[in-house]
């Protein structure tokens, strides 16, 4: 059936192209040209103004090479297309047409350094400089004194591969010895006026006492809030370091694991093939290249826009194109209809992929989006006062690596709103949560998700919480593995978090997804979840939760912040969440313990099954192989004759093959 939908859909769009206007753009052409084969235009822009208002279908071709964007190709209504004549962007080989928001830099104005008493002596000979000054490169932006979001501000390339930030030490982190001074917020329980105060063991930190602009990043106090901070000064003798800044939480007395920090952006510590540092008072770069720069492509990332941005525009494709090197976000959506990204590869950007708001039947489909600073794919869209879906759709999407300049909370995938539809997506390589979710009656399904949440703690893969009116979602048919680290004392798959309910996790199969005190579906204070029909294989729980008493859940629903979301932003007192969703039946009066369920689940060399507040209905667990057809290689799949469906009869069969990524008109293989 998959063959034979994407043959329908190559027809459908073989016959569009075919009666539809024509514009060619190339690197070499001219925007005075009139945009034909012979005569190309030069920009996205011309070819965009070319086709505002056609009144019939266009087809905008790019030729191969890098078009460089000093701003935004904006869109709005005006280049709108419509269901029966749609504007079609599209690379005439998809892969090589590279948007780019960066400044590539010629090798030969780099210069051998001079006798420069900061960068330290065994790598003077390596590191090379470039006045970027001398070529109008100054736009260089400023650190804030503290951020845990990313800045959308120069990041070097070399080759494609993003380089290193100068930065001590080289690789991983250092413990903080002791906490002199917490310097925490006041409501915290170590409060204090004072800033944050450190030790530090060894002597590195000390030759830093006279560098002027330092920051450390650090996992403070808990393992899922890393935050920059910049240095106030550093104490030699006493080896301290004081923070400019207060951490919201203050330093130490969170997560058990040791707090970690490491110091960047500094021209001392640039030591090593890789890493750069960018001198914004002298506007000069300083660069260890990883290899001869002989024909190397350098970029400077630059532009802090998108590098395509639409506001209110619908039946519009984006297809084949690659999106990279900018400081910013790449591309952003807003309002509007039916606007399609397909195929396309989006790396590099120093904040998000795509960010989607608002609007209704966009659909990002079979594109690679990786290495970027903060995220993948946000999308959002619907009513959530009426519960009107958005029918967006994430579907065939391989989004990894995208948390490279921020370690928590930078998601692969963020959805919100009402109905949005994510599909065979593989989804993996982060150090915190991969899938932050929000809102309402979305579906997850069918999607590949692994080796996340691996360099922090208390998290899930996917993670919700802190608002009830967030309901309705179905979980099912998803392949989760590899899940967690050794440092944490809970992590899991799927994370429903601070009184999160009313959620469906059914036919999933969870592979080493849990970890600490956690189960591989936790659920913290909430309830109404059901848990049916999974497989959990070699995980330390099962499912699990840490229950909520009364006097809890009445302290959370009389908090202003729960008023807001439960009665102001929607009212879960009335229809149509009253209707739509009967576990809100007396939510704000019921006394007792509010239940979860869990039933016909198969538990497989787990330690434990289930804990907390479920309600636990008839399931098998097992330290024999229930009937996969592989599981040594990892194939879940279960035989038509395996034992389970004779020891747990209404088992139903998980359709463990079709998980993850598949070949499609866009994408034409799919790795094994």
């Amino acid at each position: 059936m998959r063959m034979l939908i994407a043959g329908m859909t190559m027809l459908a769009l073989m016959v569009s192209v075919a009666s539809a206007r024509e514009l060619y753009v190339a690197p070499h052409g001219s925007d005075t040209h009139p945009g034909t084969e012979a005569e190309p235009l030069a920009t996205l822009s011309a070819a965009r103004d070319s086709a505002r208002n056609a009144g019939e279908a266009v087809t905008v071709w790019l030729r191969d090479g890098v078009y460089a964007l000093e701003d935004t190709v904006a869109f709005t209504a005006a280049d709108s297309g419509t269901e029966s004549a749609p504007i079609h962007y599209r690379a005439s080989n998809p892969g090589k047409v590279q948007l780019s928001g960066g400044v590539r830099l010629a090798t030969s104005a780099f210069q051998p350094l001079e006798n420069d008493p900061r960068v330290v002596a065994s790598a003077r000979a390596a590191v090379l400089r470039l006045d970027l000054g001398a070529l109008g490169v100054t736009n260089l932006g400023k650190y804030p004194d503290q951020f845990r979001t990313a800045q959308a501000l120069p990041e070097l390339f070399f080759n494609g591969q993003r380089m290193t930030l100068a930065r001590w030490p080289n690789e991983g982190w250092a413990n903080i010895d002791t906490v002199v001074e917490s310097g925490a917020a006041p409501w915290r329980k170590h409060a204090s006026d004072a800033l944050g105060v450190f030790t530090y063991a060894g002597d590195e930190p000390s030759s830093w006492a006279d560098v002027e602009d330092v920051w450390v990043e650090g996992y403070w106090c808990f393992d899922w809030a890393s935050e920059t901070i910049r240095v106030a000064s550093v104490d030699a003798a006493k080896r301290q370091v004081h923070l400019a800044k207060p951490h919201v939480y203050g330093l130490g007395s969170g997560n058990p694991a040791p707090r970690r920090f490491r110091a960047v952006n500094l021209l001392e510590e640039l030591d090593s093939a890789g890493e750069y540092f960018i001198d914004r008072k002298e506007e000069a770069l300083y660069f260890w290249p990883p290899a001869s720069l002989d024909g190397a492509n350098v970029t400077l990332s630059l532009l802090s826009k998108p590098l395509i941005a639409l506001d209110d525009v619908s039946h519009v494709t984006f297809s084949g194109l690659i999106l990279e090197d900018c400081a910013g976000t790449a591309m952003t959506v807003d309002g509007g209809s039916h606007v399609t990204v397909a195929g396309c590869e989006i790396r590099n950007a120093g904040l998000q992929g795509i960010v989607v708001e608002g609007g209704s039947h966009h659909v990002i489909q079979s594109c690679d989006i990786h290495h970027n600073g903060t995220g993948g794919i946000q999308i959002a869209g619907g009513d959530r006062k009426t519960l009107a879906p958005s029918g967006h759709r994430v579907v065939n999407n391989h989004i990894y690596r995208v948390s490279e300049r921020m370690r928590t909370s930078a998601y692969n995938l963020r959805v919100d709103g009402v109905g949005v539809y994510v599909a065979h997506n593989e989804i993996n390589d982060a150090p915190h949560q991969a899938i932050g979710w929000a809102g309402n009656d979305h579906i997850f399904e069918l999607n590949d998700v692994h080796h996340v949440s691996m360099n922090s703690d208390d998290c899930g893969a996917f993670y919700m919480g802190r608002n009830p009116s967030h309901r309705g979602s179905i979980i099912r048919h998803n392949y989760w593995h590899e899940i967690g680290s050794e440092m944490a004392h809970g992590s899991c798959a799927i994370y429903f978090d601070d009184g999160d309910g009313g959620q469906v996790v059914e036919g999933n199969v969870f592979y080493k997804a849990s970890g600490g005190n956690f189960g591989a579906v936790f659920n913290h204070g909430g309830h109404d979840n059901q848990v049916v029909n999974n497989i959990f294989i070699d995980c330390e729980q099962a499912i699990g939760s840490a229950p909520w008493s009364d006097a809890n859940w009445e302290k959370w629903l009389n908090e202003p912040l729960w008023q807001t979301r439960l009665r102001e932003e929607v009212d879960i007192t009335k229809a149509p969440y009253t209707e739509r969703y009967p576990g809100l039946k007396d939510f704000f009066g019921y006394k007792g313990l509010r239940m979860n369920y869990a039933t016909n689940n198969v538990a497989v060399r787990c330690k434990n099954y289930v804990e907390g507040n479920w309600k636990v209905g008839t399931s098998l667990v097992t330290q024999e192989d229930p009937g996969f057809k592989d599981m040594a290689k990892g194939n879940f799949a279960l035989r038509d004759d395996a034992p389970v469906f004779t020891w747990l009869p209404d088992f139903e069969p998980i359709p463990f093959e079709e998980i993850g990524l598949y070949a499609d008109a866009h994408r034409k293989t799919v790795p094994k």
